[in-house]
């Protein structure tokens, strides 16, 4: 089988406090969009092969559609074993989700193979905190680390995604943010109406203080997608990806062209978000 693992921007992202355990409590709305990675998935009569294309990533033992395969097929029993080949079209350490969202795929892929009942949640938080939200998809309210999720009716919105190729780790940002950079919780029914209604939304990212410090050259950039029209502009989870709003599909290509002739060497993608 063939699967999609579509990329997520958080429309808003607000760090609450450091907990006990070391995370941190936060407040964000999680939402996937129309680019993704795609996995190819077969079975093997035993074992778990997975085969790379499009980006230089981790040895396979250290990838997590491997470990997410292994997890599985593990708690299942080893009913049998899988190839996978992934796909990456989207950039790594991104803030886009997609190292996460290929777990989940892989996940869901494997149900469907060797299906027996599992339940997939407890599976994907042990992989990373943003992976239950891609067994969900759409649009959801994230607390906690991300993983008390409330679903969301679907958002229609246009944007205009830009990564200019810095590698940025959540472990990096995270390790960089004080609590001067701590916010109370998002206006979450201001910030959809806003959204529904083309107005500019009321929402920030905590996490771009600690990771503007880090590379001043992302804050600039920001203003600069301002310039081309955009509106929102913000960065997605830890970076380095940043997204704005577009009034509609037509701009936002039109926006998208013109970075990607200004920018050769960035990544650039007119989207929108999807249920």
């Amino acid at each position: 089988m063939e699967l999609l693992a579509p990329a997520k921007v958080n429309l808003g992202l607000s760090i609450l406090r450091r907990r006990n355990d070391g995370y941190h409590e936060l407040h964000t709305l999680f939402a996937t969009v129309g680019v993704a990675d795609r996995l190819s998935v077969e079975p093997l009569p035993k074992g778990v092969e997975l085969e790379t294309r499009g980006a230089k990533l981790p040895a396979p033992a250290e990838n997590l559609v491997y470990k997410a395969a292994l997890a599985y097929l593990e708690a299942a029993g080893w009913p049998g074993g899988v190839r996978i080949v992934l796909e990456k079209h989207l950039p790594v350490a991104a803030g886009l989700g997609g190292g996460s969202s290929d777990a989940a795929a892989t996940l869901r892929a494997l149900a469907r193979l060797y299906p027996c009942g599992l339940d997939l949640f407890p599976l994907a938080l042990r992989l990373g905190a943003d992976v239950p939200f891609f067994l969900l998809g759409g649009l959801a309210e994230g607390r906690g680390v991300g993983e008390r999720l409330t679903p969301l009716p679907p958002l229609k919105a246009h944007l205009v995604l830009v990564n200019p190729g810095i590698a940025i780790s959540a472990a990096e940002a995270y390790r960089n943010l004080t609590p001067s950079d701590w916010r109370e919780e998002l206006d979450t029914a201001t910030l959809l109406e806003a959204l529904r209604s083309g107005e500019e939304p009321p929402y920030w990212n905590s996490l771009e203080g600690p990771v503007f410090r880090l590379y001043p050259f992302l804050e600039a950039l920001k203003r600069a997608l301002y310039r081309a029209g955009l509106r929102g502009v913000l960065l997605s989870g830890s970076g380095s990806t940043l997204f704005g709003l577009a009034e509609d599909e037509d701009q936002a290509q039109s926006i998208a062209q013109r970075l990607r002739l200004q920018h050769p060497g960035f990544w650039v993608a007119a989207t929108q978000t999807v249920s």
